[in-house]
């Protein structure tokens, strides 16, 4: 019997709080860890600390609301920090809008690709171009840290020199400032194989900050910000600045989007289904919107966030709500306490994530992989530490994409089939030229685009002084569409072959290639009864069309 009107609005709420007794703890788990870990990541990006912690509690409040995925947590990631801090708008005078502004548009354009079901963009970022990216990203988290942990402010053009300045100044730091950092970073490694788990972070650092107290000299958390003892109210975008922040945004979109679909495609919600990329899209660019309406960085699915409220238990999204609801509830009552964190501590917890974040395996795998493949890598590497993240992204899954088309116009293969007695064909090299009354069927393998035309061609039997009524038949089942560039080759190939008395078939044509050719002309040319469409019978259409070869060829 169906539920009557009355019970229907309850059943989502038993879902949402059947598991409280799980989630709740999780959640608390989650929200205690992200406090630290917010601060941390306004300090990565080079903006207020408490910006970062912002973005922390509207992203996995918000984000809870939208994502298709039940479990991810959309925090600012160490990644998304990196490129933020790269950005010159958000370090400028006018940086906290710019900030606000940067995380509003890329909550714009992942929700706009959510809303257009576009899931599979992230197809295009190989493999090569994210391992490149995430370990490089990783050199410069540690790299970054080297100011706060040691006390002296390196200059440079980029954070390599900048770190190179330090090291070269020794003699300038502030060895409290060390001696902080290191026990921090000590507490974290020793803490989190106790029951603590990841609380054990939240513990070195409160611990580290503790210690620095009788030392003095050690830079704290108020000295360089200030921590509101209330929530942000809301704070509009900057239509002014959309122009120059288009980049970041849409670079910022599609890292963290990457990060995302790492967390769609690993971690299935509570039914046992995995989450709608898509779905998880627009949560995501909800959750920046928000963010960036209350003055937090920009945000994107967190890998380790996601872990961590997983691991503790959690078992509906309802652990990500409470997470949101136990930042906020530090920033109202331990809003001068949050301020009495020192610097140093919190770069040790930096330097932990960064390390952590070397994927030194996936690096071997992919340099093992191929040519191709270690050059993106490669490339994304050095470029992501030596030019901004917002290029540097989009530059490796550019190289990378050319690299694949240059590797896959020299993969181009044409191979000559022989028809047997029984039906059956045999394969063997294409002749150099043509001769008399050949009959001679073409498969082509690997791809027909634009850069492998001119290896194809090359490959093709010539037409000779001595060639005379042969049949050239081009096999292309399986190939929906062809360039242009490809098409103007049958049109010049057909047309070398009249002029010796010769024919060229197009057999295996799709309905969809056919209705191209037509559009283009080339049926007309070649003429309609050359072209054979494909049938669910595999090489019926290239028998008959040898068939009718012969049977033009014994003509008078």
């Amino acid at each position: 019997m169906p539920d009557s009107p009355s019970d229907s609005p309850k059943r989502p709420r038993r879902r949402l709080f059947q598991h409280w007794r799980k989630d709740v703890p999780a959640g608390i788990t989650l929200g205690v860890e992200s406090v630290p870990d917010g601060l941390a990541g306004g300090l990565l990006a080079g903006v207020n600390p408490i910006y970062g912690l912002y973005g922390y509690m509207m992203g996995t409040f918000f984000g809870a609301l939208g994502t298709s995925s039940a479990f991810m947590a959309v925090q600012a990631t160490s990644a998304m920090a990196v490129v933020v801090g790269d950005i010159p708008q958000v370090q400028g005078d006018d940086g906290d809008t710019a900030l606000f502004t940067v995380a509003v548009l890329t909550g714009l354009i992942m929700l706009g690709l959510g809303l257009a079901g576009l899931g599979r963009v992230v197809r295009w970022v190989p493999n090569s171009v994210l391992v490149g990216f995430v370990n490089a990203v990783a050199v410069t988290i540690v790299l970054g840290q080297l100011d706060d942990i040691t006390g002296y402010d390196g200059t440079g053009a980029t954070r390599l020199h900048e770190a190179v300045d330090t090291l070269v100044h020794i003699g300038s730091w502030n060895w409290y400032a060390v001696i902080i950092g290191a026990i921090t970073i000590s507490l974290i490694v020793v803490l989190e194989r106790t029951r603590l788990g990841a609380l054990g972070m939240v513990a070195a650092v409160v611990l580290g900050s503790l210690i620095a107290v009788p030392l003095g000299g050690v830079p704290i958390l108020s000295d360089i910000a200030t921590v509101p003892a209330g929530l942000p109210g809301i704070t509009l975008p900057d239509l002014s600045l959309i122009a120059e922040l288009l980049v970041p945004a849409a670079s910022l979109a599609f890292v963290g989007l990457v990060q995302g679909a790492a967390i769609s495609a690993s971690t299935p919600n509570p039914d046992g289904t995995y989450p709608d990329p898509s779905g998880d899209f627009r949560g995501q660019g909800i959750a920046n919107i928000a963010s960036g309406m209350f003055s937090g960085m920009p945000v994107g699915g967190s890998m380790s966030a996601t872990a961590i409220v997983t691991r503790a238990g959690a078992r509906t999204r309802l652990a990500l709500f409470v997470a949101g609801l136990t930042m906020a509830v530090v920033v109202l009552a331990l809003s001068d306490a949050v301020g009495q964190v020192a610097m140093p501590a919190l770069a040790g917890l930096l330097i932990v994530v960064g390390i952590r974040s070397f994927k030194v395996s996936a690096a071997k795998s992919v340099l093992r992989t191929g040519g191709v493949q270690a050059t993106a890598m490669l490339v994304t590497f050095v470029l992501t530490i030596l030019i901004p993240l917002q290029y540097a992204v989009l530059v490796g899954v550019g190289t990378s994409l050319i690299l694949f088309v240059v590797k896959q116009s020299n993969k181009v293969t044409l191979r000559r089939w022989i028809p047997n007695p029984d039906g059956s064909f045999t394969e063997e090299d294409l002749p150099s030229e043509l001769g008399h009354e050949q009959i001679v069927v073409i498969r082509p393998y690997g791809s027909l685009f634009f850069a492998a035309t001119p290896i194809a061609e090359a490959q093709l039997p010539a037409v000779g002084a001595t060639t005379d009524r042969c049949a050239v038949l081009l096999n292309l089942r399986g190939k929906e569409e062809l360039g242009s560039t490809f098409i103007a080759l049958v049109d010049r190939y057909s047309e070398r072959l009249a002029t010796a008395d010769s024919r060229l078939y197009l057999v295996g044509v799709s309905a969809d290639l056919a209705a191209q050719l037509e559009r283009t002309g080339t049926t007309a040319k070649i003429g309609q009864d050359r072209i054979r469409i494909t049938t669910t019978t595999l090489r019926e259409s290239t028998l008959r069309a040898v068939h009718d070869a012969r049977a033009w060829q014994e003509e008078d």
